[in-house]
């Protein structure tokens, strides 16, 4: 899932694409570097950021929607905000990328119910001015798992088919840095409910940490070492900024997958070759 920020205060890319020209552009190289969704949002959710209205959102979502939807690109809107993914979706976005998990606008559900379209259910504890202040858990895996399946069970109440859920764990948003760690030492625990799950971690602050305080735009080597073990965990997608080296990453983790099933099979030859 390649990442189109609209947005001009993003973390990583803020006011790169906010010319719907670059935007396109950027989309289609994604593309061709091996993305198979375009995740596009018009509002930045990093620590610390402000709201925009939902004009201003709209603004800048949905006529990169309508133009790559238009090219049949599997397009996912980024946003918490049930009018922009309805009018998203109108424009021909497939997916709802709701960080929220449905909690910052009560009417997501119900458009999600009504249009039939992928749901990702983020883990979220709050909006990006005090999520700092919410990361406390007894048991982070426990209480993730447990908050984000009482959202799985609203979405479901409402309508919203459980095929059509996926789980995030949300890394980053009312986690410390170790917080986030734990969660992907427990990705197997998030694997066993019974839905598809999106990993997002690209360039976040705890690989910078990890890293000595790096740049964002010097993570993507502990990304791609993220998204590799996403892959051995069989993860639906990751979210990421650097499409190349991460869908390299998960080449190699669905290799070595195909080896393990080999040598549980311990029967069919294998296809090698010299090199």
């Amino acid at each position: 899932m390649g990442i189109l920020n609209v947005t001009p205060d993003s973390f990583s890319d803020g006011g790169e694409y906010l010319d719907a020209h670059v935007a396109v552009s950027h989309a289609r190289a994604m593309l061709g570097d091996g993305a198979s969704i375009v995740d596009i949002g018009g509002e930045s959710t990093r620590p610390g950021a402000a709201r925009v209205s939902a004009a201003d959102e709209l603004d800048r979502v949905v006529p990169i929607v309508a133009q790559l939807a238009a090219d049949g690109v599997v397009v996912s809107v980024d946003t918490m905000r049930a009018s922009v993914a309805a009018a998203a979706i109108d424009a021909g976005a497939r997916i709802v990328n709701d960080v929220s998990g449905g909690l910052a606008d009560p009417a997501m559900f119900d458009v999600v119910a009504a249009t039939g379209v992928d749901y990702v259910l983020m883990h979220w504890r709050g909006h990006s001015s005090i999520m700092s202040q919410a990361a406390r858990y007894d048991d982070v895996v426990a209480d993730v798992t447990a908050e984000l399946l009482a959202q799985r069970d609203a979405a479901l109440a409402a309508g919203v088919p459980g095929e059509r859920i996926i789980l995030d764990p949300g890394l980053g948003f009312a986690k410390t840095w170790d917080h986030n760690w734990t969660l992907l030492r427990h990705l197997d625990s998030f694997m066993e409910l019974g839905h598809r799950v999106l990993v997002g971690a690209s360039r976040k602050a705890f690989l910078g940490e990890l890293l000595g305080g790096r740049e964002p735009i010097g993570r993507d080597g502990a990304t791609a070492a993220l998204s590799f073990w996403c892959g051995l965990h069989d993860v639906w997608a990751v979210r990421t900024h650097d499409v190349t080296g991460q869908a390299d990453a998960i080449s190699v983790a669905r290799r070595l997958l195909r080896e393990r099933e080999w040598d549980a099979a311990a029967g069919p030859a294998r296809p090698d070759a010299v090199g």
